[in-house]
């Protein structure tokens, strides 16, 4: 991939960045920060080199129309501070509060176009409409650079279409996280554990199939374990269960068998009386789950399996919890498996935490994110490198 030094000398031009800036709000409140904090590297170089960078994001799913609700003026706000200086946000996506904003700036500032979301060319699948939107964020600039990891594996107008219309390159971010997961898609030191959590097995399929053929050991966990016990024979109570996908699942566990690969299911399982019940109802074992009951995290003999099984790892990838970790009584089975993770980086494993609820779960149970190696802006984005597949947003810069 092309990279920032291709631009050549970029004081005085005006630079597009597409960032990731799909941050939690609680309001109006952003109560993660880190893909604002992971997008400054590349914001502070082309700063300091004097160019006029124009950045532009998305946040949340506004449909394609302006919602206030999904304004980025918090994250102006808040990429001012880590900055030290304004961060100017204009009030339409290109419209002549975006020309504005962006003739008004001088060398070595910053400024963030509105939502790119709101306009909804930027998600069409008719190529002429994301090419017209492309077409109007191009005439803002006299470059692009494709910083935002968590879009890359999307074909839209301000990841793909407008790369095609200028000088294009890959942002510090991007080129970090490429480097980073391609040590774990191309030839990964083995052991190679992956650790796959999360709800649905419909959402890792082709992951888990790729895997089959690269990790030397996959450890389950999260909802879509019991998708596995049940393709095993074992009751899974009223617990997440995607029937659809047993006979799959079936086959995933001949060919993990067929390959030496490894596969690694929870020996015990916390459990509760519903959902929303105030408190767990226990541990059981993983083939003795009550058909009343609900799984809703890895049992406590299990966390000590997955962080034994992480032990001698030199290469590890983690996308997905092991249980609802956002509620105190199901968070033991992921904090079990980050600390076994944590503790084999400290031995020389390389590991990477693959963006989305995984990161979260690092920053919300207060590990230090020193202990990992990589922690991945783009869950999707990460997974579908993991699953082998080519994503448009970086393909285009090659």
């Amino acid at each position: 991939m092309k990279t920032i030094d291709s631009l050549g000398e970029v004081r005085g031009k005006r630079v597009l960045v597409r960032s990731d800036f799909n941050v939690p709000l609680d309001g109006t409140t952003i109560t993660d920060d880190g893909r604002i904090r992971a997008a400054l590297p590349t914001l502070r170089r082309l700063a300091d080199a004097g160019a006029r960078v124009v950045v532009t994001a998305h946040l949340g799913r506004p449909k394609g129309e302006p919602k206030p609700e999904f304004s980025l003026a918090p994250v102006a706000a808040r990429l001012g501070e880590l900055l030290g200086a304004p961060v100017a946000l204009a009030e339409d996506v290109t419209g002549p509060s975006a020309q504005k904003v962006v003739g008004d700036l001088a060398d070595g500032q910053v400024a963030l176009l509105e939502n790119v979301r709101f306009d909804a060319r930027e998600t069409s699948k008719d190529d002429a409409e994301r090419a017209q939107l492309a077409g109007e964020l191009a005439a803002l600039a006299d470059a692009f650079v494709s910083d935002g990891f968590g879009v890359v594996h999307r074909k839209q107008a301000s990841v793909y279409d407008v790369a095609q219309l200028l000088p294009a390159a890959a942002g510090e971010l991007v080129l970090k996280e490429v480097e980073s997961l391609s040590r774990a898609t191309g030839d990964p030191e083995r052991p190679y554990a992956v650790v796959l959590g999360g709800s649905k097995v419909s959402d890792k399929l082709g992951v888990i199939a790729n895997l089959l053929t690269k990790a030397d050991r996959l450890l389950i966990g999260g909802g879509m374990v019991f998708t596995f016990l049940a393709a095993k024979g074992l009751e899974v109570g009223t617990s997440l269960l995607e029937k659809d996908q047993i006979d799959t699942v079936k086959g995933y566990l001949a060919t993990a068998e067929e390959n030496g690969v490894e596969i690694v299911l929870p020996t015990d399982i916390v459990v509760a009386d519903a959902f929303d019940a105030p408190a767990p109802a226990g541990v059981v074992a993983a083939d003795a789950i009550p058909a009343d009951k609900i799984g809703l995290d890895i049992g406590p003999a299990s966390g000590e399996l997955f962080a034994a099984k992480l032990a001698d790892t030199r290469t590890i990838a983690w996308n997905g919890p092991m249980g609802v970790f956002e509620r105190a009584d199901y968070a033991a089975g992921t904090t079990a498996v980050a600390q076994g993770i944590v503790d084999a980086t400290a031995k020389g494993a390389f590991s990477i935490v693959g963006g989305g609820d995984s990161a979260a779960a690092v920053r919300v149970l207060g590990f230090d994110e020193a202990g990992f190696s990589h922690i991945s802006t783009g869950g999707g984005a990460s997974l579908e490198l993991l699953e082998g597949k080519e994503l448009p947003g970086l393909t285009v810069l090659s």
